[in-house]
């Protein structure tokens, strides 16, 4: 088969466009680093070092969820900045309920030409993520002409907590009428 010479650019994928929004979520992720995570990105593969974190028997959680209907009204509305904080919150509860703390996120932004909301969406995430107390150590930007309306985009993502093998929940020693405590967690009472 003869080379066809192919390019992102003839699929309608445009590479300066998405250099330049990670050019300008760079700053976001740097303001949520925390122990155990490099506070840059770019790399094809987010590292966390639990060590650092402060574990010394960790059992790893993780979920991945998306927000579904709600990126339409997003859209529709055009408040693009706070569905970020929605993804973070769906996708780090499941790992707290187990008594997980949660430690990064990644995600997911997926359009089909990449817009400049793009980064608003990944502000949101970032809003979440200090919520959280985790670090965003990455993710995947995807431009998918013909694939996503134009204006129209999607978001997932992914979140790995770690919990010292001994505070995993449940537990058999919870009876009705008790408190839960999670000390190991940096989430304020009023975002829990």
């Amino acid at each position: 088969m003869a080379h066809r010479g192919l390019t992102y650019a003839g699929a309608g994928v445009d590479i300066d466009a998405g250099n330049r929004m990670v050019e300008l979520i760079k700053p976001l992720v740097r303001s949520i680093a925390r122990a155990g995570a490099a506070a840059e990105i770019g790399g094809f593969g987010g590292l966390f070092d639990l060590k650092r974190a402060g574990f010394s028997d960790p059992v790893l959680a993780a979920a991945t969820n998306r927000v579904g209907t709600k990126v339409k009204i997003a859209i529709e509305t055009g408040v693009h900045d706070t569905i970020g904080i929605d993804l973070v919150a769906l996708s780090v509860n499941d790992p707290v309920v187990q008594g997980a703390k949660p430690l990064f996120f990644l995600d997911c932004f997926a359009c089909g030409q990449l817009p400049e909301i793009g980064a608003r969406v990944v502000k949101g995430v970032a809003a979440g993520c200090r919520e959280a107390n985790c670090a965003l150590i990455g993710g995947e930007t995807a431009e998918m002409p013909g694939l996503y309306q134009a204006g129209d985009y999607d978001l997932a993502g992914f979140a790995v907590g770690a919990a010292e093998r001994s505070g995993l929940l449940p537990r058999t020693d919870i009876k009705a009428g008790g408190v839960l405590s999670f000390p190991a967690l940096s989430i304020s009472p009023g975002n829990a």
